[in-house]
């Protein structure tokens, strides 16, 4: 498989050995960092997701079950079937009680606007996000869309499974 290669989807390059082989698939993913946070990236080799950042002017307190809609500056141009999926941090949900609503939130393909985080307070303690707090986390994943999913109207399913129609709690708990 060459560069050429014509079934290589936008936004997809492939690293290739010095004899040619591809090893490996990279998605490319822009970004626009419009605060003066820190760019996202990968801590490590192994993170699944980058940090988001609050952007702010001033710092917002979140009191007990209060949400707040946190800014952080950021703009991505996803590529076709990619969706970025907006999660915890999962330090500030223990340690704080602190967490995303809407978890995961999704992040659509063709999105263009700021990425803002839904936050809320679960805990019995006010919080205090504060400018360049590590609020959330991004993984960019692969989706299925409109481009190759339809969804096929019926009036009728096959229920004929070994889980069939049973759910919430109906394979046990351990």
């Amino acid at each position: 498989m060459s560069k050429e290669n014509k079934f290589i989807p936008p936004g997809l390059s492939l690293i290739e050995t010095e004899t040619h082989e591809v090893t490996d698939y990279r998605l490319q993913i822009k970004c626009v960092n419009k605060s003066n946070n820190p760019d996202p990236c990968y801590e490590t080799d192994g993170a699944s997701g980058f940090d988001l950042r609050a952007n702010l002017t001033d710092s917002v307190i979140l009191k007990p079950l209060e949400r707040a809609l946190i800014p952080t500056g950021l703009y991505f141009e996803l590529i076709p079937n990619t969706e970025i999926q907006v999660r915890p941090r999962s330090g500030l949900a223990i340690k704080k009680g602190i967490t995303v609503l809407n978890s995961p939130g999704t992040v659509d393909s063709d999105y263009r606007g700021e990425i803002k985080v839904i936050l809320i307070n679960l805990s019995n303690e006010d919080f205090t996000v504060t400018h360049g707090e590590r609020i959330a986390q991004g993984i960019v994943a692969i989706s299925a869309s409109k481009t190759t999913i339809r969804l096929l109207m019926t009036d009728d399913i096959n229920t004929n499974t070994t889980r069939g129609e049973k759910g919430f709690g109906s394979t046990g708990l351990h």
